[in-house]
């Protein structure tokens, strides 16, 4: 039997680094971490004596691996009742698909069961196979409910805001508020002292209010335009607010049925490439088929790779996989690669301060790359120096 490779090159790939683009690209991976990027030169066999295994790449992108901070599942499984064994599953559907770095989100419940949750997801995290944990609900308007059960929303109450943050036990990442909601500027304080984002989302805030949130210390918007009012002339509303001010990310969904392509660019226009995060707010049936689902206590009904709630017919998350949110970024709103890959990795591992360790190719940091073909169709996938997806070259 062959040798375990020491260390790894992949070379003659478009590499995508933070300075931008370099052709005929070289990346070695070593003990799992990038060791070095630049420019291929001649020759690239591995040295004498070593055990290097060199890949060539040409005509393929290598990327960042994806970093998604709003995810309810996938593989079948959920993160809000799956057992560790169906979490780790939907993560590994995930990272096929080139997701390396994922928060798991929950959806509204009753507290003393999210608060279990939270202590049981902490765990997966402080082993690693999570980056932290995400609430969604049960903090939000019943007037822009979504997904999520009414009968158990309430008002944020920042002792029952901090009940959670306690259970996560340093774990959580991201709360979404309805900030206009009593307590909710109280809360969105609370979750800045203890370093959370506080994400509006869910919302039916006018612009004045979400104003008032963000310079209380909110910085991300939920799926911007999705469960919150329209954007108008005469009452702006959160999307005019979210979108101006320089101190906020904004979320997008970007597989075809939460956003017409036109809203996709208006958000990339305003607010930039360095303020966007590409997420999948997916659910169970993410890379595992339509069928009926359980999205917390509601039933939802996946019918062509759309989720809708069994009842009424409301959006239930989505399908999506990063990959096909990459791909359609670069081939139907034709985004310069640069732009998605901060938005799709980069953009979401600083917000979730891991930038250090993820979200660009740079020496020193985990070795999570993507490899894409020329028409952005992921080919190999490699987590900590690890494949998840071992490329097929020919």
């Amino acid at each position: 039997m062959a040798a375990h490779a020491e260390s790894t090159v992949l070379t003659g790939a478009r590499v995508v680094l933070p300075t931008g683009v370099v052709e005929n690209g070289r990346v070695r991976v070593e003990t799992g971490r990038i060791a070095s990027v630049g420019a291929s030169v001649g020759g690239e066999a591995a040295e004498s004596g070593s055990r290097s295994e060199t890949l060539d790449l040409t005509g393929h992108w290598l990327v960042p691996g994806f970093v998604d901070m709003h995810n309810h599942g996938g593989g079948g499984a959920s993160f809000t009742s799956g057992s560790a064994d169906e979490v780790l599953k939907g993560v590994r559907t995930h990272q096929e698909h080139g997701t390396t770095t994922l928060v798991a989100s929950t959806v509204t419940g009753e507290m003393d069961f999210l608060a279990q949750r939270a202590g049981f997801l902490s765990e997966l995290v402080e082993q690693g196979d999570l980056a932290g944990i995400h609430f969604e609900g049960p903090f939000i308007s019943p007037c822009r409910k979504g997904a999520h059960s009414e009968v158990l929303l309430r008002d944020p109450d920042p002792a029952e805001v901090r009940k959670l943050l306690d259970a996560a036990r340093g774990t959580a990442r991201m709360v979404t508020l309805a900030t206009e909601l009593a307590g909710g500027i109280d809360s969105v304080r609370l979750l800045v002292e203890h370093g959370v984002i506080a994400a509006i989302g869910h919302t039916d805030a006018t612009y004045e209010q979400t104003v008032e949130a963000i310079d209380a210390g909110a910085t991300v918007a939920t799926h911007l335009f999705n469960a919150m009012p329209p954007l108008g002339h005469r009452a702006p509303g959160p999307i005019a607010a979210l979108l101006e001010d320089e101190r906020v990310t904004v979320e997008l969904i970007n597989d075809g049925t939460h956003l017409h392509p036109a809203a996709l660019e208006l958000a990339f226009h305003r607010a930039g490439a360095d303020r966007v995060a590409f997420i999948t707010d997916a659910m169970d049936a993410a890379g595992f088929g339509d069928g009926v689902y359980q999205l917390g206590p509601l039933e939802v009904e996946v019918k062509d790779g759309v989720a809708r709630l069994a009842v009424g017919g409301s959006i239930a998350g989505s399908t999506l996989t990063l990959d096909t949110a990459f791909h359609r970024a670069a081939t139907i709103d034709r985004l310069p690669v640069t732009d998605i890959v901060r938005a799709i990795s980069a953009n979401p591992a600083k917000l979730l301060g891991v930038y250090d360790r993820v979200g660009s190719l740079e020496p020193g940091k985990d070795a999570d790359l993507v490899i894409l073909d020329s028409d952005f169709a992921v080919t190999g996938v490699l987590r900590r120096g690890e494949w998840v997806i071992r490329p097929q070259l020919g």
